[in-house]
């Protein structure tokens, strides 16, 4: 059985027993919460938040190594990845509309509790900054400091880029040391059906039925900022930039984006995509082979999007005031972040709880929207890898099919 699956069937339970338990035995749902929903809950949250450090060094380092080779940081490599970061930042950017606008989780799942949060005085903007710079790169990393981990990992992919053949050895290091917390990634996602049962029974046996509305409104967030990202910027993409029709570039890439959405992996849709867009949409090879793959790579739209809903839904639920400096941190980490990031199912989840991590915004927040994730992961996948195939339709346009002649 797929993993899909076994998280849906999990859902479908956690919705059940957490229902259940919340009207027909209240007073047994407290020790069968304490001594197993929450505990097997909390397991899965600090695999996933264990991982979250080495992880991020260790992929954004390749991938700017990866970018910061001079044969492909040309003309083309600085249109792509100009394309990809603003279209990264539009995505949050929708989202944050949708969201604040809808406001998904004002009604709180903790509202009930009593519990008052005191804003405390966000530092300046430009502190923010020039915060992300760390004076001390190991204490950042002890400390959780994302977005001084990130800033970090994007210089020493510079030098790796930089000094070639003679890091030669540490490059390998940093992939050897990404394939370990890859396969720890792919361990952690065996053990998401049971985390997901546990969170959302344990979430409902407590609050009810008024979770499982707050997380619909959740899903609609999502669902709606994706389905305006891609009308608009891609659709914009294609027909100002690419100029091809929106209807010809959709239809024509159909096919890749229903794969994307059953396996929720940019990098497994890959081959079809590329093969798509060849195919279907123009796209020589040489821009095809060298903007898709690294698309795959950094263009993280349908990710951003719904860590940004998350982030507001669950500030929203705990009490908490985002400040203006807060939302900038976001747009700031979610975007760097989404530079090395792997294209697999579950890194999503991951990416979360740093962005949360960033404004101090409780990871078991997660709890709440980790059971709805693998369907919106289907979706955002899709939409991932539409932009990596705009974003290349953009570049073929704007080189006048100028790689396609020269490697005739």
């Amino acid at each position: 059985m797929s993993l899909t699956k076994k998280i849906m069937i999990a859902l479908i339970l956690g919705v059940g027993v957490g229902i259940g338990f919340n009207i027909l035995a209240p007073g047994l749902f407290v020790p069968v919460d304490a001594y197993f929903l929450t505990p097997l809950g909390q397991l899965f949250l600090k695999v996933i938040t264990m991982l979250v450090v080495p992880l991020v060094f260790f992929s954004i380092v390749l991938g700017t190594a990866g970018m910061g080779d001079t044969k492909k940081l040309g003309r083309i490599g600085t249109k792509t990845v100009g394309f990809y970061l603003v279209s990264t930042m539009l995505a949050l950017c929708i989202a944050f509309a949708v969201a604040l606008v809808i406001q998904p989780g004002q009604e709180g799942l903790m509202g009930e509790s009593g519990e008052e949060f005191v804003a405390q005085d966000p530092p300046p903007v430009m502190e923010t900054l020039l915060n992300i710079i760390p004076t001390n790169p190991i204490q950042a990393m002890a400390s959780g400091e994302m977005l001084q981990i990130i800033a970090f990992a994007v210089f020493v992919g510079i030098g790796l880029a930089a000094l070639g053949d003679k890091t030669s050895g540490v490059t390998r290091l940093m992939e050897q040391g990404n394939d370990i917390m890859m396969y720890l990634v792919t361990i952690a996602m065996k053990l998401a059906p049971y985390g997901a049962f546990a969170l959302i029974a344990s979430a409902l046996g407590e609050q009810g039925l008024d979770a499982l509305s707050s997380m619909g409104m959740y899903m609609f967030c999502v669902i709606l900022a994706l389905l305006i990202h891609a009308a608009v910027v891609y659709s914009g993409t294609a027909y100002f930039l690419g100029k091809m029709s929106p209807v010809k570039f959709f239809k024509g890439f159909f096919p890749a984006m229903t794969v994307a959405f059953s396996t929720s992996s940019s990098n497994a849709t890959l081959p079809l995509s590329m093969k798509t867009a060849q195919e279907n949409l123009g796209v020589s090879k040489p821009i095809s082979g060298f903007v898709q793959p690294l698309g795959a790579t950094i263009n993280m739209d349908g990710t951003a999007i719904m860590q940004a809903v998350a982030t507001v839904f669950i500030a929203q639920v705990f009490a908490v005031q985002l400040s203006m400096g807060d939302l900038v941190t976001v747009v700031l980490t979610a975007t760097l972040a989404s530079i090395g990031t792997a294209g697999v199912p579950g890194v999503g989840m991951i990416m979360l709880a740093m962005v949360l991590q960033s404004v101090g915004l409780p990871v078991e927040g997660i709890a709440l929207v980790l059971a709805v994730d693998r369907l919106l992961d289907m979706l955002r996948t899709s939409v991932n890898i539409t932009g990596d195939a705009a974003c290349a339709v953009f570049v073929e346009r704007s080189e006048g099919g100028k790689e396609k002649v020269e490697t005739a």
